[in-house]
């Protein structure tokens, strides 16, 4: 299982010690530099993929500004959080407007700190939606269709009437429906055996039994229903 990565630019050993046991309690793997030029370095090695990275904003050599600047530019979707003083609203605003995501204040709690950093790494990677019809299920994000785990390959319009059936589960889908899904001319006429022609495609590569259609059913005269197998 590949654990989450945390990018730590800290120069306390004592906060780089309690912050590593911490986060590895959580499920998370730390990388941590003392140094302006040390977090940048693992920041932009070439496989690096952070979830998230915690930089200080006063370190012994540098500063956190330019880690933040360094971690932007390489990876503009990893949220950053600064640790800093209590009482340093200036810098504070100023590691906010330059794109940090938080901060949290020393001396902080660590149940509020792991918390803040769920929340940014959430909202950084949103999960996936997943669409599922039987047992076809339907990554809209990447146009990317499995049955039992296996890829299933699509033709653009087969997979985009399947998205209409997925999207319509357990309700009946008409054969208009399926035109204006199939066409984006609205106007356009679809042959009544064309429509036919792409439910037998789909039956063919979706169905246990294409001639028994369990997912995919017809409702005489209506249309279809989109099905489960059970």
């Amino acid at each position: 299982m590949h654990l989450p990565h945390i990018l730590l630019a800290e120069d306390d050993p004592l906060i780089v010690e309690g912050l590593s046991e911490l986060l590895a309690n959580e499920g998370y793997v730390v990388d941590s530099s003392p140094t302006q030029s040390g977090a940048v370095e693992l920041a932009s090695r070439p496989h690096a993929n952070y979830a998230l990275a915690l930089v200080d904003l006063t370190l012994a050599q540098g500063n956190g500004f330019a880690v933040c600047n360094a971690i932007k530019s390489v990876s503009p979707g990893v949220p950053v959080i600064f640790l800093t003083a209590a009482d340093d609203e200036l810098n504070t605003v100023t590691g906010l407007s330059m794109g940090a995501d938080d901060y949290v204040a020393k001396p902080f709690r660590p149940r509020e700190l792991v918390a803040r950093i769920q929340a940014a790494i959430r909202r950084a990677r949103p999960e996936r939606v997943t669409l599922r019809l039987g047992r076809v299920s339907i990554d809209p994000d990447r146009a990317h269709v499995e049955k039992d785990g296996r890829e299933v390959v699509l033709s653009a319009l087969e997979y985009r009437l399947l998205l209409l059936f997925a999207k319509n589960a357990g309700r009946l889908v008409t054969r208009d429906m399926m035109r204006d899904a199939l066409w984006d001319d609205a106007g356009a006429y679809v042959e009544e055996n064309t429509l036919s022609v792409y439910i037998k495609r789909l039956r063919d590569k979706l169905e246990d039994n294409p001639s028994d259609p369990r997912l995919i059913v017809t409702v005489r005269g209506l249309g279809y229903r989109a099905g489960d197998e059970g």
